[in-house]
């Protein structure tokens, strides 16, 4: 090798002073020795200090082009809203549940004031034997107000144990099981219908298929009575209009119904008991009580039966577009903002934008749940 001027071997050096450059020199890479390639880590040409070879070439990254810029923020996007759905998957099952666990803990309150209002204690007394007078359905004025419990539900085969609230609403249904309004209340004589939900908000009726004939369901009233069905049949299932489930009776029935199967509203899982040895009251001779069972109304814009249950409330739909919409423009400022911050400072701004993405996040699933059946 030739070179224009002394050259120093790299063994002749400590190893930190290898990739010293030597200005003033020039080395041509034809005439390096293939085995020394290895220990010229950096070739400079005379007078210019600019590298050249693969080490130079290394510093230089090429800019990200448009096309690749997109396809990346589309695959965020593809990411971003499989995290979505998982969450509102979460939601559904567990965060229902919470909003419905409080609910019952106001109206398990609420019940035990009634009780205490109308001079009984928390301890149900048995409702009346073939053996004992019949008895009435009470004084007036223990009737709960709107909103409040009016049962106390027990089934001890599937660990049922729930406030039953007047009427199918949604927002009734959310906070437990429901009366239907146009059937007789649980202990008188007639059909008492109750809904719930299977999956969501709490899922009271979750194993309710695994009722069998002879299983004992309990029900206590405001009045402190316990009234003791049985199953008398086994579970069957019904397409959502037939609505002959709730026809009036000549004997005190009790009906159970909820969607069906499991995360779906395509039919509807029926459970039919009878009162168990006990005299039941006389149901009040009032319009709500003598209309046809078969198309019970509920309190709101329009009449609803048990195959609107597997509607859901539109009226929900635009807040929960409103809602998504603003989490889709809270996503992209976001995205916007971390792309302009400092990489030191990239982690505290997904965490405080992802905290201001969740409060309309919330709003949007809660709006979209209401979208789905009823008793779903």
């Amino acid at each position: 090798m030739s070179v224009s001027g002394p050259v120093e071997r790299s063994g002749d050096r400590p190893a930190g002073a290898r990739a010293r450059t030597l200005v003033g020199m020039t080395f041509r890479a034809a005439e390096v020795p293939r085995g020394d390639e290895d220990r010229a880590q950096v070739m400079v040409e005379a007078g210019t200090g600019e590298p050249v070879g693969s080490a130079g070439r290394s510093r230089t990254q090429p800019r990200m082009g448009p096309l690749r810029r997109g396809l990346r923020e589309v695959g965020l996007a593809l990411i971003t809203l499989g995290v979505i759905v998982l969450l509102f998957v979460l939601y559904q099952l567990f965060g229902t549940g919470l909003a419905e666990a409080h609910s019952q803990s106001v109206l398990k309150h609420g019940f035990e004031q009634s009780l205490a209002t109308n001079g009984k204690s928390d301890r149900p007394t048995v409702g009346p034997s073939p053996a004992s007078p019949p008895t009435t359905a009470g004084p007036a004025g223990t009737t709960p107000p709107v909103g409040g419990a009016i049962d106390h539900l027990v089934i001890p085969k599937i660990g049922v144990d729930k406030y039953v609230v007047q009427g199918t609403a949604d927002d009734d249904l959310r906070r437990g099981p429901g009366h239907y309004p146009g059937t007789v209340l649980p202990g008188q004589k007639g059909n008492a219908a109750i809904a719930g939900h299977r999956t969501t908000y709490g899922a009271p009726f979750f194993r309710l298929n695994e009722l069998h004939v002879g299983d004992l369901i309990d029900i206590t009233d405001v009045q402190g009575r316990q009234w003791v069905y049985k199953v008398s049949q086994p579970p069957m299932v019904v397409s959502p209009s037939d609505v002959a489930v709730l026809d009036p009776t000549p004997f005190a029935q009790l009906t159970l119904t909820t969607c069906n199967p499991r995360f779906s509203a395509t039919s509807r899982l029926i459970i039919v008991a009878r009162l168990n040895g006990q005299i039941p009251v006389a149901a009040p001779k009032t319009p709500a009580a003598t209309a046809p069972a078969s198309s019970p109304t509920i309190p709101g814009d329009t009449p609803q039966t048990i195959d609107s249950l597997g509607s859901g409330n539109h009226h929900a739909l635009w807040p929960a577009i409103g809602f998504g919409a603003l989490v889709v423009l809270a996503w992209i400022g976001v995205r916007i903002l971390i792309n302009r911050t400092r990489r030191w400072w990239r982690l505290g701004a997904y965490v405080v934008g992802i905290a201001v993405c969740l409060v309309p996040l919330w709003f949007a699933f809660e709006n979209a749940a209401l979208l789905l059946p009823q008793n779903f």
